[in-house]
C-alpha cells in the first residue's frame, strides 16, 4: 500500500475494525477512561511508598518496587528476578555481606537460595478493567464465584474487600520464600509462608503497619472503615498498592493511540505498514493478532509457543517433570494436561522498554523474541544462551541452562508448540518492528516521579 493508501486507511482505522478493510484481524478501538478503574489520589499515593517500602518483606530487606520498579520500566530488567534470602547470624540478617543487594542488573546474586522462576512482568496498564487474569501462568483471576471476587491459589481463604484482581495480585509475593518472605528459619514470616500460614503472614505484615504512627495516619485518612491502627489489614495495603500501580502505570498515549484517536500523522509511514502486517497476517492469513489482539495487544489467554526455559521453573506435577527444573505453565494451575506449556499472552505496551521477554525472560531483544514467533521450533533448537540476562554465581550458573543444554528436554518443549511457523519477510518483520516501538507511551520513557524519597518505616528506599 502505497502512502496515499496509508492515509486513506488512517482516515478509516480509528473507527472501523481492519477486518472490514484489510486485515486477519480487527484493529482495536481508541483506550477511553472508561476502559480503567478510578481510584482516588490519596489511595494511590499511599500505595506508592507501601510499593517501595521493604517493611512488607520478611527480612525487610526488598519491596515491590525492587522486581517492579519506576526506574526499570515496572519490571526489573532481568530474566529472573534476585530476591532476598540474607542467612542469619545471632539470629540479625547480614546486611554488609551484599546478599540481594542492587536494583536491575546491578542487583547482587549474593546467597540467595535460587532465582525466582519466572520474570518479572512489567505491570503497564494493569487498572484497565480487561486485565482479569495475572501471573504468567494466570494463577490469581477475576471469579464473583469466590467470596474475595479472585480465584486464587486461596482458594475461598482469600480475605474478602480487595477492590480489583489487581489488589487480589498483591497478596501474593509477600508469602513467596524466593521473593519478599524470606526462608523458614530467617524470619516468622518466612516460617508462616513455608508452613503454608498465609494468614499469619498477612496479619504480621498488617502489624507491622499498625506499629508506625505515619502509616497510621494516611491510612485512616484513606480509608473509612479504618478508625484505629488496629483496624488496618493487609488487603487495605493491597487495595492502595493496587491503586497505585493501576494509575501511575497507565500507558495509553503511544502514537498508536493518538492515530486511533484520529491523528493520522501519529505513526510514520513504516509504523502504519507494520500494522498492517500485524493485524492483516502474512502470505498465509496468520497474523500476530490472532493472539495480540484487543485494545491492549493481548487476548488474555494461554499458548505453547516453544519459548526456552531457564533457571529453576516453576515447580509442576507432570510426571515430565524430572527433577523440578521443568515449567509447565498453565497446568500447574488447571491440571490439564492440554495446558502444558502454555502462559498468558503479554500485552504489548511499552513492549520496546520492557525487555527481557518471556516467561523465563530468555530473549534479552526485542528483534530476538519477535524473530523466535516466525519459527518457534528453529528458534528454540538455535537458542542463544547469550539472550539470558542472569546475575552471574557460579553455582547458579550450572543450573540455568540444564533444560536448554539436554536435547530430550528441548524436544519436549517443541513437541507442545503449537504455534505455526509465519511468512514475513526481513523487510516486513522491520516494519512490524516499526509498529510495536509505535506502541511505547512518551509519558512511559521518565517514570522516575513515581518512586517516593523516603518510605514512613524509615528503611531505605534503594539499596
Amino acid at each position: 500500500m502505497n502512502r496515499c493508501g496509508n492515509l486513506l486507511f488512517a482516515l478509516f482505522a480509528y473507527a472501523t475494525p481492519l477486518s472490514s478493510v484489510t486485515a486477519a484481524q480487527p484493529i482495536p478501538f481508541a483506550v477511553t477512561d472508561t476502559d480503567f478503574r478510578s481510584h482516588n489520589a490519596a489511595k494511590a499515593k499511599l500505595g506508592m511508598l507501601l510499593m517501595f517500602d521493604k517493611i512488607l518483606s520478611g527480612n525487610q530487606n526488598i519491596s515491590c518496587g525492587t522486581c517492579h520498579h519506576a526506574l526499570t520500566d515496572t519490571g526489573d530488567g532481568l530474566s529472573l528476578p534476585v530476591g532476598e534470602a540474607f542467612p542469619l547470624i545471632d539470629g540479625l540478617p547480614v546486611k554488609e555481606l551484599g546478599i540481594g543487594v542492587g536494583l536491575g542488573k546491578n542487583r547482587n546474586a549474593g546467597d540467595i537460595e535460587e532465582r525466582v522462576p519466572r520474570n518479572a512482568p512489567p505491570v503497564f496498564n494493569l487498572g484497565a478493567h480487561e486485565f482479569g487474569v495475572l501471573f504468567h501462568d494466570g494463577r490469581v483471576r477475576a471469579n464473583p464465584d469466590f467470596p474475595s471476587g479472585c480465584e486464587t491459589p486461596a482458594g475461598a481463604n482469600l480475605p474478602a474487600g480487595l477492590e480489583s484482581v489487581l489488589a487480589c495480585q498483591a497478596m501474593f509475593p509477600v508469602t513467596a520464600k524466593t521473593e519478599m518472605a524470606g526462608g523458614p528459619s530467617e524470619n516468622p514470616i518466612g516460617a508462616a509462608a513455608a508452613n503454608g500460614g498465609l494468614h499469619s503472614v498477612w496479619l504480621q505484615l498488617a502489624q507491622r503497619l499498625q506499629k508506625i504512627p505515619e502509616y497510621v495516619k494516611l491510612f485512616k485518612k484513606t480509608f473509612k472503615d479504618i478508625k484505629n491502627a488496629e483496624d488496618i489489614t493487609f488487603v487495605h495495603a493491597a487495595n492502595a498498592i493496587a491503586a497505585f500501580e493501576g494509575t501511575a502505570w497507565r500507558a495509553d498515549n503511544s502514537p498508536f493511540d493518538q492515530y486511533l484517536r484520529g491523528d493520522i500523522n501519529a505513526m510514520s509511514a513504516n509504523a502504519l505498514e507494520g500494522m498492517e502486517l500485524f493485524y492483516g497476517g502474512d502470505s498465509n492469513g496468520q497474523a500476530c493478532a490472532d493472539c495480540h489482539s484487543g485494545k491492549f495487544q493481548t487476548d488474555h489467554q494461554f499458548h505453547a509457543i516453544a519459548m526456552p526455559q531457564i533457571g529453576p521453573g516453576r515447580h509442576s506435577n507432570s510426571g515430565n517433570n524430572v527433577d523440578g527444573r521443568e515449567d509447565f505453565g498453565r497446568e500447574q494451575v488447571t491440571a490439564d494436561p492440554g495446558d502444558t506449556l502454555k502462559f498468558r499472552t503479554p500485552t504489548l505496551r511499552n513492549v520496546a522498554l520492557t525487555a527481557p521477554y518471556g516467561h523465563a525472560g530468555a530473549y534479552n531483544s526485542l528483534r530476538a523474541v519477535v524473530e523466535h514467533h516466525l519459527d518457534p521450533v528453529k528458534s528454540l533448537k538455535a537458542y542463544d544462551q547469550e539472550q539470558a540476562v542472569l546475575p552471574p554465581r557460579e553455582d547458579l550458573d550450572a543450573l540455568d541452562f540444564i533444560t536448554m543444554n539436554d536435547p530430550q528436554r528441548v524436544k519436549f518443549i517443541a513437541d507442545h508448540n503449537e504455534l505455526l511457523p509465519f511468512t514475513y519477510t526481513d523487510e516486513q518483520v522491520d516494519r512490524i518492528m516499526d509498529f510495536l516501538h509505535a506502541l511505547t507511551d512518551p509519558n512511559s520513557l521518565d517514570l522516575r516521579d513515581n518512586q517516593p524519597f523516603t518510605v514512613p518505616s524509615g528503611l531505605p528506599v534503594t539499596d
